[in-house]
């Protein structure tokens, strides 16, 4: 005899229906698959000032927030199949909270030890902070999925539906936390709040008689929570948009002032004498400038930073005009509040990515630009290509030069591609760096010219020497030889931080 086929749907609810709502649960799906996307934006920013903001770093935070949202939703949907999924949604969602507002102290518990690092030290580090957190928040939606599944014959527009909907707060969560909450407020007190939203989210789940004993769970939260806001200050004295940003004073110059982004040091100035320079590639630049036909200079300059070198060439060549093309507009102001910044018609800043501008310059503007935009230790890749140079070249004038500053360690991949960029485009190059740095023994600095008419190199060398100073020049073919066969960078090829990272 036959079985006879069931034709009822097979359910995994009760006949009265769902066990949540459809609106509350499509909000905390929402919800949770924002906070995830804004834990992983916000980790680059806590991340910096220990490992800095370089490709790899971006590439270790998405890798590990991604594989928190994969064991997340495994050991969500199996949880959910072997308990009542309304007793999980409550400590799923607290536990999150609680995580997140951790996050920062777990940051500054283990940045110290991973300062610098490479790429194993960036995924630890970010492991260590985000990864617990990405996996509880990304439990969520299968357990929703649990409690609005009412039968087989719904399984594909339940579950479409829900990833339709964690995917919109994902992108909710990226866009706001890109274009609005960074610009409004510091990354460790957007943490605290978040972790805040989400255990008042937990809150009424957890008081509908789901579990009595997230009383306790709530007092643990409280004493947490007071406890990570009590270091939600973090390294930072100033946190923009782009870097952890301090200044401290030189104990051995007491006008003196040294500006840090995330882990470098990036500027230092004199508050009472902008002619005085202290690193090394300054120094270099202004022997650059000082061979430079007598009297006023029009200089552009993309990166702004302490504006050390507009300063300069504005203290040495009276009459000269600079327009600096600076990106970060908080760090503008924290160079006019902390190291003395003033705008008026010889200096004024354009804030903007530094080359989005050049195209509408004027062919022949400039008597000098200059190349001193960073992110971490890398020069941004856009800022680096035949393109971008081209258009360099283009509103230079016939006796101008432009002078870029980078770092690069041995075995010197992107100093040898910037170089072989240059000799693509400017007739005359030149390199100068330590003897040590240029023959791969030793990272560093390295200053590299291009011209678009020859230019008598010798009276850089000359004033290099007249100072002590340990630079060598290379130019002609001694530049060619430094290039070693290295790629030119383009705009669809340049793979500026895979150069430059230490191996």
């Amino acid at each position: 005899m036959a079985t006879p086929v069931n034709s009822s749907p097979i359910t995994t609810a009760s006949a009265a229906g769902p066990a949540m709502g459809l609106l509350w649960a499509r909000a905390l799906v929402f919800v949770a698959s924002a906070a995830v996307l804004v834990l992983e934006i916000l980790a680059g920013r806590l991340l910096a000032p220990y490992v800095g903001v370089t490709l790899e770093t971006f590439t270790g935070i998405i890798g590990v927030v991604l594989a928190g949202i994969a064991t997340g939703a495994w050991l969500g949907g199996w949880a959910a199949d072997r308990s009542d999924p309304r007793s999980l949604l409550a400590p799923a969602l607290g536990l999150s909270g609680i995580l997140a507002m951790l996050a920062p102290s777990m940051v500054d518990l283990l940045g110290p030890g991973m300062r610098g690092g490479g790429s194993v030290e960036i995924v630890l580090l970010t492991a260590g902070a985000f990864l617990l957190p990405a996996t509880t928040l990304s439990a969520v939606t299968p357990i929703v999925v649990k409690l609005r599944l009412q039968s087989i014959s719904e399984t594909g527009s339940v579950v479409g539906s829900f990833s339709a909907i964690g995917t919109m707060g994902a992108l909710a969560g990226t866009f706001v936390t890109g274009f609005v909450l960074l610009t409004a407020m510091p990354s460790r007190p957007l943490v605290i709040a978040l972790g805040a939203v989400l255990l008042l989210t937990a809150v009424p789940l957890a008081f509908r008689g789901v579990s009595g004993r997230l009383g306790a769970v709530a007092a643990i939260a409280l004493l947490l929570t007071a406890a990570s806001i009590t270091r939600t200050h973090g390294p930072c004295d100033t946190e923009t948009s782009y870097f952890c940003a301090r200044v401290e004073v030189d104990p051995a110059r007491p006008t003196g002032r040294l500006l840090w982004l995330d882990t470098e040091r990036h500027s230092y100035v004199d508050l009472e004498d902008p002619s005085y320079l202290d690193f090394r590639y300054a120094k270099v630049v202004a022997d650059v400038v000082a061979t430079l036909k007598p009297g006023p200079i029009e200089g552009g300059y993309i990166g702004g930073g302490g504006f050390t070198l507009p300063r300069y060439v504005s203290a040495t060549r009276p009459g000269s005009s600079a327009t600096v093309f600076e990106i970060d507009r908080a760090l503008v102001r924290l160079a006019e509040r902390d190291l003395g910044l003033q705008q008026g018609e010889g200096l004024r800043v354009e804030v903007g990515d530094g080359r989005l501008p050049l195209p509408s310059q004027p062919t022949g503007r400039f008597g000098l630009i200059v190349g001193d935009a960073f992110g971490g230790l890398s020069v941004p890749w856009h800022l680096t290509t035949r393109e971008f140079l081209l258009e360099i070249s283009r509103v230079l004038a016939d006796d101008g030069v432009y002078v870029v500053n980078v770092i690069d360690y041995p075995p010197l991949g992107f100093a040898r591609a910037e170089v072989a960029t240059l000799l693509d485009v400017f007739p005359h190059v030149a390199v100068i760096a330590p003897a040590q740095s240029l023959w791969g023994d030793r990272g560093g600095n390295f200053v590299l010219v291009g011209a678009r008419n020859s230019f008598d190199w010798s009276r850089i060398q000359e004033r290099i020497l007249q100072r002590a100073g340990l630079e060598v020049v290379l130019t002609a073919s001694d530049a060619a030889r430094f290039v070693a066969g290295a790629r030119v960078l383009r705009d669809d090829f340049a793979p500026v931080d895979q150069l430059l990272t230490p191996r």
